[in-house]
């Protein structure tokens, strides 16, 4: 009878993954089970719409993977696996013809802004280095406030800052809109304090290292940390389902990428009561209603700028997507959705054979909301971009429902591994200066419901891997054991 594997992981998302890549590396035996026929969780490429044209179900634009510590080790030197940079990161379309731009160097940007421009690069700093600066957030509190104090200096002037506070230190609907459409990517109504935390991260990281995808799909990814997790020993059976203790090795460490829930109903009363209490309570966030596109040709956007960018963050002024997000944080569903677009052909021809076009966008909705967003969606498209539905070839719809039934960690919708709102942005998945272990010593999380949360970064997965070597009395994973020859 064969031996349990010294680790196992349960989950098959990037998280997952890192954590049994780091595992692997270090000499151990890993073993990782996903209930679903792939690996990838959101990060996978399939064809949703017509034949010839490959779409990212969940994660696209990867601005965390491209300043992530992990990422940037395990995709050096690779030939497999290629970041692909539009244009132009981010532009957000405004009516009258206008558009909010955020190019990929802060001073161009800056520029654009006009009468906000010193003000933009007084809030972005000049000096910030925002890789280095990623690195500390990307991290635990504990470990970032003891470590990183000199990096977060500048940064927390107005990070703390609900977004609505920061955007009255700008004039112009340009920069007011770059900061309202990055800081809703928090999913929390844009009043809340710590929102333009945000702003500030997505759109420093769009100055310095862009807002890129992975060329030929993200899913291409998930096929490289595959591949080398099989290089390093470690193996990966999908189609097996974990319900319970009974379904798990009797020895070893287990590793969930999972939510808080998830992990109580599955260990049952071998959590701490304390602990399976605190998991209990793990608030979920908004859902999401998505619209995946083939497209005869590019989006008909009016403004010049748009027809370049990766993303569009297509809303209307701050105003206005402060008003949508208050709606949705109410349970309500906004009449005028704040949408999310990625046009990925537009900068990687690989997505598509021929000449056609994939593009996708999303808004936020109450978590578990049934209400059809497609209209509206699409009502703000042709807003920007008249004439839009008419080059749809097809159309994929992905509502709540949807997206939990294809990964059961989306519950309700919620793609983000539960709510950013209150005292679980800094403190996920619950209060103490532990948050990978479980207070079982042979049972620790590493998801996107665990510092720092969601994102194609890997951190939450390399910082759980660390803490099961630190509890095991093994060293470190060394940089650049991870990387292996491709395929």
């Amino acid at each position: 009878m064969a031996a349990d594997p010294d680790v196992t992981v349960v989950g098959a998302g990037p998280n997952g993954l890192v954590a049994a890549l780091t595992l692997a590396a270090a000499g151990l035996s890993v073993q990782v089970v996903e209930k679903s026929d792939t690996p990838g969780g959101g990060v996978r490429t399939v064809a949703l719409t017509l034949p010839g044209y490959r779409h990212d179900v969940c994660s696209t634009i990867h601005p965390l993977a491209a300043a992530s510590p992990f990422m940037r080790d395990f995709l050096d030197g690779r030939t497999d696996v290629e970041l692909a940079h539009p244009a132009i990161p981010l532009a957000h379309p405004l009516d009258g013809g206008r558009a909010a731009v955020l190019h990929s160097d802060l001073h161009q940007t800056a520029a654009e802004l006009h009468a906000d421009g010193a003000r933009w690069r007084q809030v972005f700093g000049p000096r910030t280095d925002w890789v280095r600066l990623s690195s500390a957030l990307l991290r635990p509190i504990s470990q970032t406030a003891l470590h990183h104090s000199f990096e977060l200096g500048r940064f927390g002037l107005f990070a703390g800052m609900p977004s609505t506070v920061l955007a009255r230190l700008f004039r112009s609907d340009e920069a007011r809109a770059l900061l309202g459409g990055s800081a809703a990517h928090s999913l929390v109504p844009l009043n809340r304090p710590l929102t333009a935390s945000f702003a500030l991260l997505l759109n420093g990281l769009g100055q310095s290292v862009g807002w890129p995808a992975i060329r030929g799909g993200s899913g291409l990814l998930i096929d490289a940390m595959v591949h080398t997790l099989t290089e390093l020993g470690g193996t990966i059976e999908c189609g097996r389902a974990v319900r319970s203790t009974s379904d798990l090795p009797g020895t070893g460490l287990l590793i969930f990428d999972l939510t808080p829930r998830q992990v109580a109903r599955i260990m049952g009363d071998d959590l701490p009561r304390r602990t399976r209490r605190q998991f209990q309570r793990f608030r979920y966030g908004p859902g999401v209603f998505k619209v995946d596109y083939a497209l005869s040709e590019p989006v008909p956007w009016i403004h010049e700028a748009c027809r370049q960018a990766g993303t569009l963050h297509v809303g209307g002024t701050f105003d206005e997507i402060a008003l949508s997000e208050a709606e949705v944080g109410a349970g309500r569903v906004p009449e005028r959705p704040f949408v999310i677009a990625a046009q990925t052909s537009v900068f990687d021809r690989s997505r598509v054979e021929g000449s056609g076009e994939t593009f996708w966008a999303y808004c936020h909705v109450p978590n578990g909301s049934t209400v059809d967003m497609l209209d509206r969606i699409e009502s703000q498209i042709e807003r920007f971009a008249p004439g839009f539905t008419d080059v749809v070839l097809d159309r994929h719809i992905a509502g709540p429902a949807w997206f939990e039934d294809y990964n059961e960690s989306y519950v309700g919708g919620d793609i983000g591994g539960g709510s950013y709102g209150g005292l679980q942005l800094l403190a996920r998945p619950r209060l103490t200066t532990d948050p990978y272990g479980t207070g079982n010593p042979r049972v620790l999380l590493c998801s996107a419901s665990t510092p720092p949360g969601a994102g194609v970064h890997g951190m939450g997965g390399y910082l759980a891997a660390a803490d099961a070597l630190k509890r095991l009395g093994l060293p470190p994973v060394e940089a650049g054991r991870l990387r292996r020859s491709p395929s």
